[in-house]
């Protein structure tokens, strides 16, 4: 009989997901991965079930990933968690936590409105005004508010003609209404993925751009290396984590020439370039992070 009965809700057979629930099993000797899109919910016994298991009756659920790519149909799976935790489940992180992570708008305004650094962004649904923003950017990386990878992403040059400017535009409007448009900046080949568990700093890995690659995503051929980067940075990560009471999380960092600054705050964190940028077992370290809070 296991003493703790500890769900891992992520993508079956993904490397980081299977990770997570290896560690739990060799900690408890219970293993089971829920894949959310098999989950229905009972409101009128008030029970979640998966496969017949009644998920509200584990002492907690491990979020490693909600679904493949992220979208607003994200957060009602999120939404099911909240029953989970009505009924004395842990999730880790909660689900409410989660949520203001999986919108990139969301997490985006938290972090301006606490001060962090970031590049100069606009959010609108107006043509004029995103032609306006590749205008004053010069060079303007188009986000969909929910992507991970940097999946969905494309970058529009001002120096291109207005009529293919404006066509670009309304092509990338046309699956995102509501357009979030940043600068985009020059790094130096690589930004950072600064790891944090339970609110205190494990270590940092860079991502390593590919060749003329216009970002550093492993997506798109990057490569993940050791990195230290110094306190200043550090204390940066450490603010924009802070402000969403993650478990476990890591922070994507560029160091620029005129400092530092923040592009996100993970809902999930990085377990691979943990692993294979600076050696940590993020698996295990979470799960015996949730262990010692199931014991408190």
């Amino acid at each position: 009989m296991a003493e703790y009965k500890i769900g891992v809700i992520g993508i079956p057979g993904k490397w980081s997901t299977e990770t997570l629930a290896d560690a739990v099993e060799q900690r408890t000797g219970y293993r089971l991965v829920i894949d959310m899109a098999a989950v229905s919910l009972d409101l009128e016994r008030q029970r979640l079930l998966f496969q017949e298991q009644d998920l509200c009756q584990l002492d907690a659920l491990i979020v490693k990933k909600i679904s493949a790519s992220y979208n607003p149909n994200t957060l009602d799976r999120l939404e099911l968690l909240r029953v989970a935790e009505q009924a004395g489940v842990r999730v880790f992180s909660r689900a409410e936590h989660i949520l203001r992570l999986i919108d990139r708008l969301s997490c985006t305004v938290t972090l301006r409105n606490a001060g962090i650094p970031m590049p100069a962004t606009r959010v609108t649904e107006d043509i004029g005004a995103a032609f306006t923003a590749v205008e004053d950017f010069g060079s303007a990386v188009f986000k969909p508010l929910y992507s991970t990878k940097a999946r969905g992403m494309c970058v529009i040059d001002s120096t291109h003609k207005k009529a293919r400017i404006e066509r670009e535009i309304r092509a990338f409007k046309a699956d995102n209404p509501m357009m979030y448009i940043q600068q985009k900046i020059e790094l130096p080949g690589r930004d950072l993925g600064m790891v944090f568990l339970d609110g205190e700093y494990l270590g940092s890995y860079a991502r390593v751009s590919k060749g003329d690659a216009w970002n550093t995503t492993i997506h798109s051929g990057g490569k993940y290396a050791a990195h230290t980067p110094t306190d200043d940075v550090i204390e940066l990560a450490q603010r924009a984590q802070a402000l969403f009471g993650m478990d476990f999380t890591t922070v994507d960092v560029a160091e620029t020439h005129s400092g530092p600054i923040v592009f996100e705050v993970s809902a999930f964190g990085g377990f691979r370039g943990a692993l294979e940028g600076i050696g940590i077992d993020a698996g295990g370290l979470y799960t015996e992070h949730v262990l010692r809070q199931l014991k408190a």
